[in-house]
């Protein structure tokens, strides 16, 4: 229980404001923006900070010319502030007289899932939780995982496997992954045989990018020559063009794309699988907000997900 521990004992002397102007730093990683975020001045957030660490005798952030990010301690602090934060809100539904959900949540998604899974969820949330605000983020998986363990998320849809002690995760779907080429390519290896050979990938990082290196190595092909888009209509159009070839979802291609022209090509089963899921902190009661969420995103009733 947070009672017992001693930095929970130093909240009794805050305003709880100072908790949120502290939350509002960790997300946003700056100062200025949580100044603009919470509709004060960059001085008064600044001087609450101080007063925090001052209160609890420690470091709550490190700061450079760049940004600033939480320390040890600072982690420490955030989550008894999200666990003070749930039971405030626990307390107001409990003696109010309103059941409503609400409030914000902020959720990580792959470019790819949000173009397929986001106007779902929005559309089901906003007809079953109408006061429930999304704020939403496409990143890179890595990034996404970081920003949750961070507390900058609240939740993130990743590809699996994922080992973290830390998060938990609800499985999704599973999803077929596929090579997308131009209409006139025959086959796989007349494709192979093309030299130089050209791809259309994404950064560092994406998890289609890491398929199709995998793929390719497996083929003996260690150098092939990268154009690099930051969408999937840019992937796809370059395709088309000619220019090269990529690796996506088979359900994007079908749903979005099935009259252009391109062609698809199945993965070995290893590669070709993808599951998606859905992480977030253990140590982080869920709010009502976030529990409506996740029971909407995996077909679960709130009342049935862990506390």
């Amino acid at each position: 229980m947070i009672y017992k521990d001693t930095m929970y004992l130093n909240l009794r002397f805050m305003n709880t404001n100072d908790l949120n102007l502290f939350e509002a730093v960790a997300h946003y990683g700056s100062f200025t923006k949580a100044a603009e975020a919470m509709f004060t001045v960059q001085s008064n957030v600044t001087t609450r900070i101080k007063n925090l660490e001052e209160e609890f005798g420690a470091l709550l952030f490190t700061r450079n010319n760049r940004k600033v990010e939480l320390t040890p301690e600072g982690e420490k602090l955030i989550r008894y502030t999200k666990q003070i934060n749930h039971i405030l809100d626990e307390a107001k539904r409990s003696i109010g007289k309103s059941d409503i959900v609400k409030g914000q949540i902020k959720i990580g998604f792959l470019e790819t899932m949000m173009t397929l899974k986001g106007p779902e969820l929005v559309n089901e949330l906003a007809s079953k939780f109408p006061f429930v605000d999304l704020d939403f983020r496409s990143a890179m998986r890595a990034s996404l995982i970081s920003d949750v363990l961070n507390y900058k998320l609240d939740a993130a849809f990743i590809p699996a496997p994922l080992d973290i002690p830390e998060l938990e995760q609800i499985k999704i779907k599973d999803e077929q992954v596929v090579i997308v080429a131009p209409a006139d390519c025959e086959n796989l290896d007349v494709l192979l045989k093309k030299n130089p050979l050209k791809t259309i990938v994404f950064d560092q990082g994406c998890v289609f990018r890491a398929k199709l290196d995998s793929w390719l190595v497996s083929k003996g092909i260690a150098e092939y020559h990268k154009t690099v888009m930051n969408s999937i209509e840019g992937v796809v159009n370059f395709i088309e063009s000619g220019i090269g070839f990529s690796v996506l979802p088979e359900e994007i291609i079908s749903t979005f794309y099935g009259n252009r022209n391109i062609k698809t090509f199945p993965l070995p089963k290893e590669l070709g699988l993808m599951t998606t899921i859905l992480v977030y902190r253990k140590d982080v009661p869920l709010s009502p907000a976030l529990k409506a969420f996740i029971s909407i995103s995996s077909g679960t009733k709130s009342n049935n997900i862990d506390k």
